[in-house]
């Protein structure tokens, strides 16, 4: 018992006499550890606000005009076409979905708010459930669900009127309509949204000059419910055969085909990897350091008797103290600095890529020690002390 617990002794006993430069590279582990969750809860909000209206969706499959490259915003399917999508076996339900931006126009002279405007059919797929209010009532009905950011951005309240302003043509319009519902997490294209009945949507949505007269609403997609026994190949197949001039996709694909989505991931998941990258090398050089200034040390231990296998934990337990010390002070700093973020900044704590962070931080500490470790067991005594010729 005491053997097992000298190797620990020993490192804890060097830590304390040195306590300041152990303390040291403590905090350069725990400025590592911030940058490395602060990028992972970066990739997370960017991501989360691009797809979170997508992800959340009621539906598995999404129809788009053909050659559309499955773009929301780049495909335009009539709305009559949803009534022959709701007629394939095996889809349960299908509902338009109409994307435009709208500027919030607030009170009081505050800055007005992007937003995503969308348009969906109430009771059908793509209305969001709501946390707090009632659902939408008529197709045609001056109302709104607001994406819970929209409200605690503009301090808007289930029953409050609110002003959104659109170019339609040449000229800038205002349109006033009451909130009759709050929905949890629905943004769209990295914007707060509030989704209005699709009658109502084509109505107030920005126009060009030639729209401005038309009378036919266009959505820009339909979104696919399918019944619980339908296979979703099979239904995805069906559609492509019996409706003209389109495409069907997944939600996933979908979620991949959004502008800027997958090269802004690779982005973030690339910077991430370089900062633990250099965390290995920053702690591995500071231990292979370490390992030099105490060559004599380590000749005394070996000439006592201690074995490569005392030394090399000893070394371990030492470079896996430190790590933890300068994980645990990083993640407590990351979480307090996070408690101080506006609802403006896309950061989001996942906890499972949270988790992983964390685990892949206390796995370089070993992994960029191994050099100085196997410097260490491979010391002779004599050598070490002067005493070999």
């Amino acid at each position: 018992m005491q053997r097992a617990g000298l190797p620990f002794y020993l490192s804890l006993k060097e830590m304390w006499r040195n306590r300041g430069r152990f303390l040291l590279v403590s905090l350069v582990i725990a400025l590592i550890t911030l940058l490395v969750l602060f990028i992972a809860a970066l990739g997370e909000g960017l991501g989360n606000g691009n797809r979170e209206y997508l992800a959340r969706l009621n539906a598995q499959l999404i129809v788009y005009q053909s050659n559309s490259d499955f773009i929301i915003g780049a495909s335009r399917l009539s709305r009559d076409r949803v009534a022959s999508v709701r007629r394939v076996p095996g889809v349960a339900d299908a509902g338009p979905l109409g994307t435009a931006s709208a500027t919030l126009v607030l009170p009081g002279g505050a800055a007005p708010l992007k937003v995503a405007l969308l348009g969906v059919e109430p009771g059908r797929v793509g209305e969001p459930p709501v946390v707090q209010g009632r659902q939408l009532g008529a197709l045609q009905a001056d109302e709104v669900i607001l994406d819970n950011n929209v409200a605690l951005r503009s301090h808007l309240k289930v029953g409050d009127e609110l002003t959104i302003r659109v170019t339609q043509g040449t000229d800038d319009k205002n349109y006033h309509l009451r909130v009759v519902g709050l929905a949890a997490g629905q943004q769209y294209g990295l914007q707060p949204s509030i989704f209005v009945p699709f009658i109502t949507w084509d109505r107030v949505r920005p126009k060009s000059a030639a729209e401005v007269n038309g009378s036919t609403a266009v959505a820009n997609v339909i979104l696919v419910r399918l019944t619980p026994a339908a296979q979703l190949a099979n239904v995805r197949q069906l559609l492509l055969a019996r409706l003209n001039r389109v495409d069907v996709a997944t939600i996933p694909q979908s979620i991949d085909a959004l502008p800027g989505y997958t090269a802004q991931q690779s982005t973030l998941n690339t910077q991430g990897a370089f900062t633990l990258l250099i965390g290995v090398l920053v702690i591995g050089g500071f231990f292979q350091i370490q390992a030099l200034q105490k060559v004599p040390q380590i000749g005394v231990l070996k000439a006592i008797g201690s074995s490569n296998l005392t030394v090399a934990f000893a070394s371990v337990s030492q470079i896996m103290l430190v790590t933890a010390i300068g994980v645990g002070l990083g993640g407590l700093s990351t979480y307090l600095l996070s408690l101080s973020f506006p609802p403006t900044i896309p950061i989001v704590f996942n906890g499972q890529n949270s988790a992983l962070a964390v685990l892949a931080l206390l796995a370089i500490g070993p992994l960029g020690g191994l050099v100085s470790v196997r410097y260490a067991v491979r010391i002779e005594p004599l050598r070490a002390l002067g005493l070999s010729s």
